[in-house]
């Protein structure tokens, strides 16, 4: 099997332009895809075009990351119904920057004959003035077929910018400068782009008679509820773990809907296709089993081995009702911050325990977990109260310094489903 034919079994082969297949089946290429360093860092949208690179150089091609170093600074229109708001140069630097460092976890830049490249299409514009430009690149491409373009079509009544409507320009040009002067034959990309990526084929062509350049697109990928995939409830999921924990990660996939997880394999697993196709037929009965497979294979791909065990520390702790003190007090200061974002959590100035806080005080007055000292009494004698998985029935117990996890955090529990953490600041 090669590259384009698991494309097609993953089922991530949109469109493609004539000869694409025989290309790929007869020599080995190199292929980029362009990557806009717009946010601060990757998410798992972007997981699907670096799935792509992967599965390029499994097969022996060469992937170039190709990073937005100047079409970030334009902003591409696709997709887009309004006009982007421009980033400033530094934010934009510093996304690069970052985003570069993200991609190396995916890709091998280090050995091997086909080790990935990366590029920054700044280096192709910064020393090139606005007369040069418009000579020697927008000179070779016309009104009528940059207006033929999707991206251009869908915002001429809501109206475009020149900046964004020469976005294209940057685009084909970057895969001809790619074409010259480092042998890439192919663009990749989301189907989205396919109009960007197709004024490219074209440009090699005026530009470069007899040329051969082609181009492949992923079909958009969207959840069963017909959203577009990438997203939660709560907004981006990102691959930076300051800014989606790893178990926020890991509960992406786990609440997946059932109907999106073997799509949701086949786009993301770097395991084999017999494997793959093992797990399906084992597990399409049994979802939640299905689920695990794929969010542990993610969250260690995206993050790391460690990150993954945290996580079920972390999740023993949540959804466990046999979890012990013993697993409690075992958590690092890391994943019980982890655990304060998933469930309702207090803050309590720490100096109110030097003269010793009564436990009804502390569930009714400092932290609200209850609404008065009278429901904190029925609470603690109809033993519903529990202070870091210990079970407390005493009116008199004293909140104390020695109670705290890692010196900071209690953990309450008020029945059964009901868990609080309590940091003391």
């Amino acid at each position: 099997m090669n590259f384009i034919e698991e494309l097609r079994w993953r089922g991530m082969l949109n469109d493609f332009t004539p000869g694409v297949e025989e290309f790929f089946a007869t020599q080995k290429i190199r292929a980029y895809i362009g990557f806009d360093p717009t946010a601060p860092s990757l998410t798992i949208g972007n997981l699907v075009q670096i799935m792509i690179l992967s599965i390029l150089q499994k097969h022996g091609h060469t992937p170039i990351v190709l990073m937005g170093g100047a079409t970030g600074r334009i902003g591409d229109p696709s997709g887009k119904d309004a006009e982007r708001q421009l980033k400033t140069y530094e934010e934009l630097d510093h996304n690069l920057a970052f985003q570069t460092l993200q991609m190396k976890k995916f890709l091998n830049f280090e050995d091997g004959d086909n080790k990935a490249i990366l590029v920054n299409n700044l280096d192709f514009y910064k020393d090139m003035n606005v007369l040069d430009f418009l000579r020697d690149v927008g000179k070779n491409i016309t009104i009528n077929y940059m207006l033929s373009k999707d991206s251009v079509k869908n915002r001429l009544e809501t109206g475009m910018s020149y900046t964004e409507f020469s976005y294209q320009i940057l685009q084909a040009y970057d895969f001809l400068h790619l074409f010259r002067n480092f042998d890439c034959k192919v663009q990749l990309g989301g189907s989205d782009q396919w109009g960007n990526i197709t004024a490219g084929t074209e440009f090699i062509r005026r530009n470069v008679p007899g040329a051969q350049a082609f181009a492949a697109t992923t079909p958009l990928l969207t959840k069963s509820d017909g959203k577009k995939f990438g997203k939660s409830e709560a907004g981006n999921i990102w691959m930076d773990p300051e800014m989606t924990s790893p178990y926020q990660f890991y509960q992406f996939w786990i609440n997946s809907d059932d109907a999106d997880v073997p799509k949701f394999i086949k786009f993301f697993s770097l395991k084999s296709l017999d494997e793959i196709q093992s797990i399906h037929d084992q597990y399409a009965e049994d979802m939640q089993t299905y689920k695990r497979i794929l969010a542990e294979e993610m969250t260690i791909r995206v993050h790391s081995r460690a990150d993954f065990e945290s996580v079920l520390k972390v999740s023993e702790i949540l959804f466990n009702k046999n979890a012990t003190a013993e697993q409690l007090n075992l958590l690092s200061l890391s994943e019980l911050n982890t655990i304060a974002q998933e469930i309702p959590a207090f803050k309590v100035e720490i100096d109110s325990l030097n003269g010793g806080l009564n436990i009804l005080d502390f569930l009714s007055e400092k932290t609200s977990i209850v609404q008065s000292k009278s429901d904190a009494r029925r609470a603690l004698n109809g033993n519903a109260i529990s202070l870091n998985k210990i079970k407390c029935t005493d009116a008199q117990t004293e909140i104390n310094m020695g109670m705290l996890l890692k010196s900071r955090f209690i953990m309450v529990e008020n029945g059964k489903k009901n868990k609080y953490l309590v940091e003391f600041v």
